[in-house]
């Protein structure tokens, strides 16, 4: 599979690897911290699941937080457990972008490259929030997914056919999650005379903060 890969789309990433070198040479090295910033907000999807632990606390919120919450799962597990040993496509800084690599003191991973598990977990993210969320506004979470996928490229971290990959993969994993999510909510709809179904629809950490004042103010 990375032979295919590498055959297939060698060409295109090569193009997009020489332009995002010309552009850091360009810029004099001034975007470098940035989209290091930007790779290190992604890392591990970390943020992404914290953010989605935060909606689940609220209930007008948590459905949208259970769909970002498992789309990020099916993102790790399809992207980091199963596509990656399986396509086995080896770093481009150990397939002869080592000097792009070293101009712009890109990372190092053990693990291989394909598809990206930065560009999934946030294309994942984003597209649970865009599915759940007010479509006028929640698209601009697009950008992000955008500037992580370029940053990825930009440090040579990933080939432009990575970052695709994982964009692919953490939309489709946010589609599944949503499926998943509308059978959740519809059996504890169903089921909501039901102590724990009725806790897990209604339950808000507001009330929370809440019984606390109202325990003061007493």
């Amino acid at each position: 599979m990375a032979e295919w890969l590498n055959s297939t789309f060698r060409e295109l990433d090569d193009g997009v690897f020489k332009a995002f070198h010309g552009l850091a040479e360009k810029a004099g090295g001034f975007l470098t911290p940035l989209f290091k910033a930007v790779s290190l907000i992604g890392t591990k999807g970390i943020i992404f699941f914290i953010l989605a632990v935060v909606l689940m606390l609220f209930a007008k919120t948590r459905k949208s937080g259970v769909c970002m919450f498992g789309a990020l799962c099916i993102g790790a597990i399809i992207a980091g457990f199963i596509l990656k040993d399986a396509v086995a496509r080896v770093r481009p800084y150990d397939a002869g972008y080592y000097e792009f690599w070293e101009y712009v003191g890109g990372e190092t991973s053990d693990s291989f490259c394909f598809p990206s598990g930065h560009t999934t977990m946030i294309a994942a993210a984003m597209t649970a929030l865009f599915i759940c969320f007010n479509k006028k506004w929640s698209w601009v979470g697009f950008l992000g997914v955008i500037l992580m996928a370029v940053s990825r490229v930009y440090l040579i971290a990933h080939y432009f056919s990575d970052v695709i990959g994982g964009i692919i993969v953490g939309c489709l994993s946010a589609v599944i999650a949503y499926l998943i999510t509308k059978l959740i909510f519809f059996l504890l709809e169903k089921y909501k005379d039901k102590k724990f179904c009725a806790w897990c629809l209604n339950f808000d950490i507001k009330s929370c903060f809440g019984k606390r004042s109202d325990a003061k103010d007493e």
